[in-house]
Parts: C-alpha cells; sequence; structure tokens
C-alpha cells in the first residue's frame, strides 16, 4: 500500500503542479509521515519546481503558501460512512460523475430529467443548499417551490401590453426556474426513498456512533447485520466499521461478524455486482474478493499499525472531559457527530500546531524560514492521496467561511483548496481497495496477526512485516480494557461490549422528525 503506480503518481504531480501554476504559487511542501506514497510524491512536486525555476519565479510573500500531502489510509473512517447532507447524499445514493447525475433508474421520472446537470456554478438552489442537512434541505425545496407557484400565478394573468411585454421578457428566466425546481424536487424525492427503502437512518445512527465513540457495540451492529431490510453492501460498511473501531480490543468480535455477512447475504455473488462503480473503473471479474474478506483487507491497509494518528481517541476515559465537549460543539443532529480527521489537521496548521515531527517538510524545507512551523499560513493546498469526499469539503468550505470572517483587509484569513486522486463515496472507495488488493498476495485479506512482543504481523506487497505500535500490556479489566503503550496512546478504554452513549436524548429525540420534514416538504408539492 506504499508503492506508487509510475502513470498514477505521474498523473498525479502534473495535476498537482498544474493547480499551483494556475495559482501562481510556490509552496513549502508537507506530508504524513506514516505514507510513502506522500513523500514520493512530494519529493517529485519539488524536484519539478526546482527543475523548472524560471516557471515559478512568483512574487515572494512574506508567509510561503503550503502544500499538504496526505494519504486516505490515515483516515479510512469518512469514506464508509452515510452522508446526510445534500451534495454528499446526492453522490453517495446516485452518483455525481462530471457535474451529472443519473436519474434513469427512479421510477416514473420523467424523460427530461433522466440526465441531470448539478453544479454550484450554474444552480443557484443548488449553490445555496448543498451542505444543508437534508432535514433542512425539504423545508428550502419547499419554499423553493411556493416561490415558483408565486410567480407562476403572476405570470398567469396578462390584461395589458405592458402585462405581454414584461412576461416575455421573464419567460426564459422563468421557464429556466421551472426546470430547476422540478429536477430538485425529483432529487430529493428519491434520496427520501432510498433512505427509507434501505432503512439509511438506523444503518446512520450505528454508523455515527462507531465513528465518534458515541454508544454502538458489538449487539447494535449485530442486530443490523441479521437484519433482513438492511442491504448487504450496508452490512459490510458497518462490519468495516466496527473493525477499525475495535481492532485493539481483545473481545471485539470482528470474526463473529465477518462469519455473519456469509451467513446473511453478503457472498462471493454480492460481491461482483455490488455497485455500477466496479464497472465505471473497469474492474474485472479476477479482482473481485468476498465482500466478508475486505474487512481484514481494510485492516492490513488502514488499520490501527498503518495509520500515525488515532481516530478513536473520544474513547479514552482519561480525555473524555475534553472530548465531550469538543463533540457537543456545533453538533447538528445525531447524524452529523462525526468529525472528518482533515478538519483537526487543519485547524493545528492553520493555528500554527501542526507538528513537524508527524508532518515533516519534504528535504528540511522548514529552513526557508524562521519559525516555519508556527507561522500560519495564507493559502493552504490540500491533496489526499487515495481521495478525498464530499464531506471533507464541507468541512473545507466552512472552515474558509470562518478564516474569512477572522480576517482583515490588511490581512486575510487563510484559504483552503482541497483535491486529491478521486472525490470518494463508499462504493467507489470499496471498489478501489477491491482492485488494489490484486497486486497484494492473498494473505492480504485475512486477519493481522499479533505475534509476541506486542507487535502486528501484516501482509504487504513483498511479504510480511511486523510493526511495535501495538500495546504492550493490555489487561481486562471487566468492561474496562487497560492499554499501555501503542500507537493509540496510554489509557484507559472500555471494551467493545460495553455500549457508552453520551448524546443528549434532546438531540436524538429532536433528529426523530428529520425525515418527516422532508416527506412532508416533497409531498406537499404541487406543480402547475
Amino acid at each position: 500500500p506504499n508503492t506508487w503506480n509510475p502513470a498514477a503518481l505521474e498523473r498525479s504531480v502534473q495535476g498537482v503542479l498544474a493547480v499551483l501554476l494556475s495559482l501562481k504559487k510556490k509552496p513549502i511542501i508537507r506530508y504524513e509521515k506514516m505514507s510513502g506514497m506522500a513523500k514520493k510524491l512530494g519529493g517529485e512536486i519539488l524536484h519539478r519546481i526546482q527543475t523548472e525555476q524560471a516557471l515559478f519565479d512568483f512574487r515572494l510573500t512574506q508567509v510561503s503558501p503550503v502544500l499538504l500531502i496526505l494519504d486516505r489510509r490515515n483516515d479510512p473512517v469518512t469514506p464508509l460512512l452515510s452522508q446526510w447532507t445534500y451534495q454528499a447524499m446526492v453522490h453517495e445514493l446516485l452518483g455525481i460523475h462530471n457535474g451529472r447525475v443519473d436519474l434513469s433508474k427512479v421510477p416514473d421520472i420523467r424523460p427530461e430529467l433522466k440526465d441531470i446537470t448539478l453544479t454550484l456554478q450554474t444552480d443557484p438552489f443548488f449553490s445555496h443548499n448543498h451542505l444543508a442537512t437534508f432535514g433542512d434541505l425539504g423545508m428550502n425545496l419547499k419554499s423553493y417551490v411556493n416561490s415558483y407557484q408565486s410567480r407562476s400565478v403572476s405570470t398567469s394573468s396578462i390584461n395589458s401590453i405592458a402585462d405581454m411585454k414584461r412576461f416575455i421578457e421573464e419567460y426564459p428566466e422563468f421557464q429556466k426556474l421551472g426546470g430547476n425546481v422540478s429536477k430538485h424536487v425529483a432529487l430529493v424525492g428519491e434520496l427520501s426513498r432510498l433512505v427509507g427503502r434501505d432503512s439509511l437512518m438506523d444503518v446512520g445512527e450505528v454508523e455515527q456512533g462507531l465513528a465518534s465513540g458515541s454508544g454502538a457495540d458489538f449487539k447494535s451492529v449485530q442486530a443490523l447485520v441479521t437484519n433482513p431490510s438492511i442491504q448487504p453492501f450496508n452490512k459490510l460498511r458497518l462490519v468495516m466499521l466496527y473493525a477499525l473501531r475495535y481492532q485493539k480490543q481483545a473481545s471485539s468480535n470482528i470474526a463473529t461478524l465477518v462469519a455473519q455477512l456469509q451467513e446473511n447475504g453478503v457472498s462471493q455473488e454480492e460481491a461482483l455486482v455490488s455497485s455500477i462503480w466496479d464497472f465505471a473503473i473497469g474492474l474485472t471479474t479476477s479482482y473481485l474478493v468476498p465482500f466478508q474478506k475486505l474487512v481484514y483487507a481494510v485492516l492490513n491497509m488502514a488499520g490501527a499499525d498503518q495509520r500515525q494518528d488515532d481516530l478513536f481517541s473520544i474513547e479514552n476515559i482519561l480525555a473524555k472531559g475534553r472530548s465531550a465537549l469538543k463533540g457537543l460543539k456545533g453538533v447538528e443532529n445525531v447524524y452529523m457527530q462525526h468529525r472528518p480527521h482533515l478538519a483537526e489537521t487543519l485547524e493545528n496548521l492553520t493555528k500554527g500546531r501542526l507538528k513537524d515531527t508527524s508532518y515533516p517538510f519534504i528535504e528540511n524545507q522548514k529552513s526557508v524560514g524562521p519559525n516555519s512551523v508556527l507561522q500560519k499560513p495564507q493559502d493552504v493546498i490540500v491533496f489526499v492521496i487515495g481521495g478525498t469526499t464530499y464531506e471533507e469539503a464541507r468541512v473545507v468550505s466552512l472552515l474558509n467561511q470562518e478564516l474569512a470572517g477572522n480576517g482583515t483587509s490588511m490581512n486575510p484569513g487563510t484559504r483552503i483548496l482541497l483535491g486529491g486522486t478521486s472525490v470518494h463515496n463508499s462504493s467507489s472507495y470499496i471498489a478501489m481497495i477491491r482492485a488494489a488488493l490484486a497486486n497484494f498476495p492473498a494473505s492480504f485479506t485475512q486477519p493481522p496477526t499479533e505475534v509476541p512482543g506486542g507487535t502486528t504481523s501484516t501482509s504487504t506487497a513483498t511479504g510480511s512485516s511486523s510493526s511495535s505500535a501495538g500495546p504492550s500490556l493490555n489487561v481486562q479489566l471487566g468492561g474496562l480494557n487497560l492499554s499501555v503503550g501503542g500507537i493509540a496512546g496510554t489509557g484507559l478504554y472500555r471494551s467493545a461490549g460495553e455500549g457508552v452513549s453520551i448524546q443528549a436524548d434532546g438531540i436524538r429525540d429532536g433528529v426523530k422528525n428529520l425525515f418527516g420534514k422532508v416527506k412532508q416538504g416533497v409531498e406537499s408539492i404541487g406543480l402547475p
């Protein structure tokens, strides 16, 4: 997982260089220390910049721009989650390809809506609502339709030459508005149908509990895995998240859940027809493996011993007070608890707190200026090897708004640009993992094996390697687990069998009407 395909490396280098040239930026380059791919990409980009110095002879700024190269393996959780904001939901459930959405399989769809355009630049409603939660979206759509209907009434009364002239002048805009209203009514209606059909509210609540450490345990995951109304693909995502969350727990029951996947409809046959993404990226059946083996594949690729940061520190009782306060800040509902790891990384970077021991500079670029680590950059370009997500794009957009509000005319706030090798939803992310397995031995789909001394033996493309990131002491104390050393640090943790719920009942109760609002908004719409 730490080796580049030469063609993919060259394409990524050229893509990043094109962005730098278009923005006229000559950045210092930082990367995630755990990623050999990030270091390789950063080194290649720096080499090209130094080779083509005439092209990058831009005006120097007081603080150099930063190119931050990240690796998807350091946060495998975010692309596995269901999404609950408009743009991210459309991509997760329907797919956005070059600004277009295919609705041809939607029941009773009108012919002109089978293939629609969905871009921020050409669609005012989408531009204003692409970051909105799905509950708010229904009410906003209802207001949008009411606005259209009121204009429709006004255009129906033509009593004078002046009225006729006004109608002719406004007709193209009015016709465009009508088409846009119909498009979003169809889109939101289909999202609502899929959420209900696939029981995504139940799935999403457990996913958020696993991702944020707020209560999901073995029993809650098992209940959905054995539920025949849950789609096999969603069962796989749940078990993957559980495995990532509880990999280091002695009583994690990962093997039990993996076995139950096969017992409950997640089979080799299901793997062959999982999603349109397999065909979109050109996979053949020789690359496909049974779904249940992908659970171990994701642990070998992006498990605790492969990551440099602890994604689940909220469960550490010693840090629970701080985490609980952090978790309550800005949480809109139970389905929006998870916060991508990118958010914390960018906050540390913009505040001058990103450690160079974890995010070093390429070829000691730290020496380009005094206190480079502590300086707050004005321009940040983030590139994620392995693909980014719309959830992370939302984080960047909101952070840009916050930083712009804190800036002044003399000292504008930090500007952040996010990019990556692709924009994932859960289907494309799992398809990428399956495709990558073609380059690894069969042992890569087997459980990571614990070896004496607290190390973990993990299969790699060239054989087997051992990591000393495992805890040197791991003691089960009833419902608690004492871990000393290891990648997650020393601390006292709750075991996987003990559900922890720190969310307020009021938040949960308030969300019960989340999709009721959407349903009311859509059902109340009557287009002429």
